[in-house]
Formats: C-alpha cells, sequence, structure tokens
C-alpha cells in the first residue's frame, strides 16, 4: 500500500488540486474572516454550488465537477485559496500558569459510584483515580462534551441518559444534520464517548465524567475517513452551541503531516485552524490524541502513508516543522500521549509512580501536553487482562475484543464494550477530567460559555498532573519499536515536570477536583 516512488513536487499537488472525475467538493477560504453577500453568486459563476457557508470564519464549502471551478475561484481576489477535499482526508488506525479569577458559581454537581458489573476491569479509570475523584463529583450535567469522531450509539444503555440528542450533529457532508443522523456507523466514537461519559447505573462500566452530557459531533464516516470540510463543520458546531470539551482522536487532514509551506496544504490547514480558534475563542477546551506512529512530532521527517484516500494514493515524502498534525498542533489544543500500566518504579507501599508510554503513542517536546491511559498489548500487567482499554461499543459493528452484558433495555438488550488501545483511547480521559473540573470550579465569568475558559481549564489539568520524568531504563524489546515514518528510536526529551514522552504527566482525577491555586 504504500509505495517507494518519489513523483514530482508540480505531479502531487496537480492531482491533489484537480478534482475528482464525479465531482468533489471544495474549500473555499477568504482572506477576511468574513463573508461577502455574494458568495453563492461567485462559486455559481465559477462553476460550482455551495454545500454550506461558515461566515464565523470565512469558509464556504462548495460542490464542482468542473475542471476549472478552483482556477476561476481564485480569479476573485478576495478569495485566499481553493482545494478540492477529495484526496483530503484521515482514516482512523486500526488499533488503536497561575490560576485567577473570582470566587466559583456553583454549578449541579454529585457523587458516583464505582460499582457497576465491569467496573473491576477499567484499570484506566483506577490508575488516573477517578474512583476518588467520583466520590466529590461525578460531574454536572449543566456541562456539555461533545466527541468529534464517528457519532455515537444513542440506543446504548451505558450512554443514552446522558446523551444530549439535540446538540448532536452529523457533519460528514460540511453542512450539519442534527440530532439523530449522528447516530455511529463505524464504532470509534461510541467508545472514545464510553470513556468520557458512561452511566454509572450499575451496569457495564463507569466513565470519567458520568454525570456529565455528551453530543455526538459525527465528522467521521463509516469507513473512518474525516474530511475537512466535516472537521471545520464540527468546531464551529462546537462554538456556536456552547459546548465546553471537544475530543478529538483523529487526524484532521489528508496528510499524517500537513506542510504549511505547500499552498493546496495551507488552505486545508488555515480553514481548520480557523475553525478549531472559533470554538476555542467560544470556551470550548480542545483535547486531542497525538497518534500512533511512535513518531516525534517535533522533529518530523518522513510521511510514508499520504494522502491516505483514495486507496493506494500514498508516496513518500520528506517533511519538517513548516508540517504539522492536526488538530493537535493547533495553538492551546491540549495534546495527550499514551501510558500503558506497566510500572517502572514503585514507591516505598510498593505503588507504582513511572508508567511507560505506549510502544505505538506519538510524542514531542511543546505537543505532548499530558498523558493518559490508552492501552499496552506488549508491554502489560496482569490486571490490564489484555492490555487494552474497555468501553462502549454499537452491537451492529463486529468487535475482535468484546464483552457483553445483558440488559433490561428493549432497544439493546445486549450492551456491548469493546477493549481497543490507541491515543484515541487516551485523549477521551483527559476531556473526562477537564469536564469533571469545569464541573467542579466552572464559574459565571467566561462571557462565551458562561462557565470556565480553556486557558483556566488547561491550568487545572497541568498543575494537577502527576509529573512522570523520562524512563531511567527501557524494558527489553521497547527498543524495536522505532517511528513508523522516520525509523527513529524513540527518546524521551526534557525534565520531570515536562518532557516530551509525559508532558507535565499523566492526568489526575482526584487532584483536579480537589484543585486550589495554591496547590503547585
Amino acid at each position: 500500500m504504500r509505495k517507494a516512488i518519489v513523483r514530482s513536487l508540480a505531479v502531487i499537488l496537480a492531482s491533489l488540486a484537480a478534482p475528482a472525475a464525479f465531482g468533489s467538493n471544495y474549500v473555499v477560504l477568504y482572506k477576511q474572516q468574513a463573508l461577502p453577500g455574494d458568495v453563492a453568486a461567485t462559486v455559481t459563476r465559477a462553476g460550482g454550488s455551495v454545500v454550506y457557508q461558515y461566515p464565523e470564519i470565512g469558509v464556504v464549502i462548495a460542490k464542482s465537477e468542473n475542471a476549472s471551478f478552483r482556477d476561476n475561484l481564485l480569479k476573485d481576489n478576495r478569495i485566499e485559496n481553493a482545494a478540492s477535499t477529495a484526496r483530503f482526508a484521515t482514516r482512523l488506525p486500526d488499533t488503536q500558569m497561575d490560576v485567577e479569577g473570582g470566587p466559583p458559581e456553583e454549578l449541579p454537581n454529585a457523587p458516583a459510584t464505582d460499582t457497576d458489573s465491569l467496573s473491576p476491569l477499567q484499570w484506566d479509570m483506577r490508575q488516573i483515580h477517578t474512583p476518588e475523584a467520583h466520590a466529590i463529583t461525578g460531574g454536572s450535567p449543566a456541562v456539555l462534551v461533545g466527541d468529534i469522531d464517528t457519532g455515537i450509539d444513542f440506543n446504548h444503555p451505558d450512554l443514552k441518559q446522558n446523551i444530549d440528542v439535540a446538540d448532536s450533529v452529523n457533519c460528514v457532508s460540511g453542512a450539519p444534520t442534527p440530532g439523530l443522523a449522528a447516530q455511529d456507523d463505524h464504532g470509534h466514537g461510541t467508545h472514545t464517548a464510553g470513556t468520557i461519559a458512561a452511566a454509572a447505573n450499575g451496569f457495564g462500566i463507569v466513565g470519567v465524567a458520568p454525570n456529565v452530557k455528551i453530543a455526538g459531533i459525527k465528522a467521521g464516516n463509516a469507513d473512518g475517513f474525516f474530511f475537512p470540510e466535516a472537521v471545520v463543520c464540527a468546531f464551529v458546531w462546537a462554538g456556536t452551541h456552547h459546548f465546553d470539551v471537544t475530543n478529538n482522536s483523529y487526524f484532521a487532514d489528508p496528510f499524517l503531516f500537513n506542510c504549511r509551506n505547500d499552498p493546496v496544504q495551507r488552505a486545508i490547514w488555515k480553514a481548520e485552524q480557523r475553525a478549531i480558534q472559533f470554538a476555542q475563542q467560544k470556551g470550548v477546551t480542545v483535547v486531542a490524541a497525538e497518534g500512533n506512529e511512535s513518531e516525534d512530532l517535533a522533529h518530523p521527517s518522513a510521511d510514508l502513508t499520504s494522502p491516505d484516500f483514495p486507496p493506494g494514493a500514498a508516496e513518500r515524502r520528506a517533511v519538517n516543522n513548516e508540517c504539522v498534525v492536526i488538530p493537535v498542533e493547533i495553538p492551546r489544543v491540549i495534546g495527550v500521549s499514551s501510558v500503558g500500566s506497566f510500572p517502572q518504579s514503585v514507591d516505598e507501599n510498593g505503588q507504582p509512580i513511572d508508567y511507560l508510554k505506549s510502544f505505538y503513542s506519538n510524542y514531542g517536546v511543546g505537543v505532548t501536553q499530558l498523558t493518559a491511559p490508552g492501552g499496552d498489548s506488549v508491554f502489560r500487567t496482569p490486571q490490564t487482562v489484555n492490555g487494552r482499554v474497555l468501553s462502549t461499543w454499537p452491537p451492529y459493528k463486529p468487535c475482535t475484543r468484546s464483552v457483553k452484558e445483558s440488559t433490561s433495555d428493549p432497544e439493546e438488550p445486549t450492551a456491548v464494550y469493546c477493549y481497543l488501545q490507541g491515543t484515541s483511547m487516551a485523549s477521551p480521559h483527559v476531556a473526562g477530567v477537564a469536564a469533571l473540573i469545569v464541573s467542579r470550579f466552572g464559574n459565571l465569568n467566561n462571557p462565551q460559555n458562561g462557565k470556565m475558559s480553556p486557558e483556566r481549564v488547561k491550568a487545572y489539568l497541568d498543575q494537577t498532573a502527576d509529573p512522570q520524568p523520562c524512563p531511567s531504563q527501557l524494558p527489553p524489546g521497547y527498543a524495536a519499536f522505532v517511528g513508523t515514518q522516520s525509523g527513529t528510536p524513540q527518546t524521551c526529551q526534557g525534565g520531570p515536570g515536562d518532557n516530551s514522552w509525559y508532558g507535565n504527566g499523566q492526568v489526575n482525577a482526584f487532584n483536579a477536583v480537589t484543585h486550589t491555586s495554591s496547590n503547585k
């Protein structure tokens, strides 16, 4: 599937800029972060039609079968760039400051229990101390988390009581379709949603924030591809619908590394960046997975897998620091690496104090803010069963490693749970703790969502994490796992309080909900 042939840059750019034979969606980026009144007429004259307009960020999603459509658009000097999105997607992997402000306003909070039928299998929750946190709060139903993923199983008995159907949306086309259209047709979104907000209801699992509301924002299609128009739609939706947190367990671009110095890739990158920053400005805390290529994102050198749509299109190319991963490398996004449960050392009570970065997890100085359990099937301890993270799963999608529970729910009489590993599984742990922080310390000083600013949420997360130093030695066999793109050995850089593998450390839910500004 990966080709060794390197085409000339001109040939590659021409193929990416040209629409597919059946017609293509385009991201049209205006120079101003606003749209003029004649957008529809401009697109029509160029040979296309408008799919949706995003006046908040100066972006239009258009469709055309005209091979000259992009060239025609660029004759308008108000348009900065335009790019076909036919090849621009990333598929989900198979595995996988001082705090200031006034006194907090009380949101409705209640404790939660961790005694559901599958709770003993949730090593990941014990590792970040969610049971202790739940004795204080399981989160608030006034807090809304958006899971930007492949949708959500609206009927899953462990999720349905917490799902906000009205704020769920299907963005796959580039235009928002609210409500039940966000049904998960892949499975990945239901898994990440369960880690965030599975209910404490006596059966199945318990999420990090089992009392908060969660909405499925479907940006990934049934094959697990995330196209740019869907990502733009997803973040604008989150920003305009007053979400508090979003989880993002995917890469939002055609290329694993999206190069800003390339004119076609830049159009996509800039449109997505505008959408993400719009959501942040509206009070949304954005949490993102770092990816599963064992690569140092701060020092990229090669990309062997892009573009990964359509199948067989990948070409090897050299990359550098002009090339970034979206959304994790957009400013103020909270980047999350993955750890398993493998203890490097123990304290005087025999408790593990250091955890090994998962063999597959990406990392990087300035990219990794936090780490969380994502599983590790190679370097694992007996209590993790198979090293992977257990979470909710749709009964109509296959899962290799599943657990099933009988329920009294006629819509889904058998609740299904699936074991997976990946930074996709790590990121929702941090998103869940962010939701607990907003629940516990939310105030009315933020004019955007009425609760807590992303900067304050990030500060609480950073200040309450358990620092993880770079390991003094690696277990036998770990060195064999090199970067899948570059072939480079994995090395940890930095001190115990901030390094390339763990950032500020492993997220700690109990510390987070008991935090005061004098903790650190």
